[in-house]
């Protein structure tokens, strides 16, 4: 039996995303940086060079761009640009200038996310999220990025803020998309609210035509039967109330990769035989459609973009497997009239995980000991859906 092909608009997105602190490397004045360094750090091994992406981000574009994937989402380092409080260099903000015309010189959309989870240390010292000032902070440091971002159509406020609102805005560790999540700090919610619509009027003034959004982590929250008000007692705080301040924004990045069952005291654990990837979560690519269809709803039909999705495996056949079964789920909430920009995987390199490097959701490689790229038969499958616009399995 020949494996099913899902035809894609013109025009669609397709790419691969990464962040600057998970593979950079010595993001030295980041709160980040500071855990992993403390005497009394709960991570299991530090980020160090990570994946060396500062020096080698030429080489990291072009293999994009080569296997015939047009699009990269790439993250601008807070702690980098502003190390210490109104010490801002311009040095810094010039070498992602340099990534943007880099993406331009090779044909790929740069799609810039302003901040991903990091913050510089004397930021998160004082409260991080939950700092009187912290919109005063932002806003000053969204403004000195601007001028770099004069030609970037796609620019992300802030990624995952529930993510950060969970985890205490840094303050209390970072366990993301675990099995259970704790309950979201409503202060640091409410705050990181009022930092993206401030961050996207202070954009759109600037540049009026430019996409402004910011991301979601969607876990494709379901009930057990009978649980259905648990569930969304459950989820609102933790998503919901998150995507629903999208609303009137040019577009949501939705970001997902497993479900979670909600019973009457709330997550439900895994049984035994489930199949699980590197990071213990639960390999189902139907997530994507789900959370697409989800988002659709409580934004309101606004645009969405899959802005992370993939799978944290040693198997690239089973990453290939994944992700043909995710764009299968998330055509057809396009066939049923959703409306979705683009498709970017997570992620371009195998990265710093947050406490790991074990997890390796890359569709590149590298070696340990001298960064030499590594290209997994994947990207390449996945850049030839992009050059036709067509998702097919090489394999099925």
């Amino acid at each position: 039996m020949t494996s099913p092909t899902y035809a894609f608009p013109d025009g669609f997105y397709w790419g691969a995303a990464t962040a600057g602190h998970q593979v950079e490397g010595n993001n030295t004045a980041s709160d980040w940086w500071a855990r992993e360094h403390s005497p009394r750090t709960d991570v299991k091994e530090p980020s160090g060079d990570a994946a060396d992406s500062y020096n080698r981000f030429r080489e990291d574009i072009r293999l994009l761009a080569d296997s015939g994937l047009n699009t990269y989402r790439f993250g601008i380092e807070w702690a980098r640009i502003e190390p210490a409080e109104r010490c801002f260099s311009r040095a810094e903000l010039l070498h992602y200038r340099q990534m943007i015309d880099t993406c331009h010189e090779y044909g790929v959309e740069p799609m810039v996310t302003v901040y991903h989870f990091t913050m510089p240390l004397w930021f998160a010292a004082k409260g991080g999220w939950k700092r009187p000032d912290a919109l005063e902070k932002f806003e000053r440091y969204v403004r000195y990025v601007l001028p770099i971002l004069h030609d970037v159509k796609w620019i992300f406020t802030i990624n995952e803020p529930n993510m950060v609102a969970l985890t205490q805005g840094g303050t209390e560790g970072t366990d993301f998309i675990a099995a259970s999540l704790p309950a979201p700090d409503p202060v640091i919610s409410k705050a990181l609210v009022d930092a993206h619509h401030m961050a996207r009027d202070v954009i759109k003034s600037a540049l009026p035509d430019a996409k402004v959004g910011w991301t979601i982590a969607c876990q494709a929250f379901h009930a057990v039967p009978g649980c259905e008000k648990e569930m969304e007692e459950y989820q609102y705080p933790r998503e919901d109330y998150f995507t629903e301040a999208a609303v009137g924004d040019d577009f949501i990045g939705v970001q997902a990769y497993l479900r979670t069952f909600i019973g009457k005291d709330g997550p439900v654990p895994m049984t035994d035989d489930v199949e699980r990837t590197l990071t213990g979560w639960e390999y189902f690519p139907a997530a994507l459609g789900i959370a697409v269809r989800h988002t659709w709803d409580v934004a309101k039909h606004t645009p969405i973009l899959v802005t992370e999705n993939g799978l944290a495996t040693s198997d690239d056949k089973r990453r290939i497997d994944y992700t043909f079964d995710a764009l299968a789920g998330l055509h057809s909430a396009m066939d049923d009239g959703i409306d979705v920009r683009g498709y970017i995987h997570w992620s371009l390199l195998d990265n710093y995980e947050w406490g790991s490097f074990g997890p390796t959701f890359g569709l590149i490689g590298w070696n340990k000991e001298t960064f030499e790229r590594q290209p997994r038969p994947s990207l390449n499958w996945l850049g030839a859906i992009a050059r036709t616009n067509t998702a097919f399995h090489p394999l099925r």
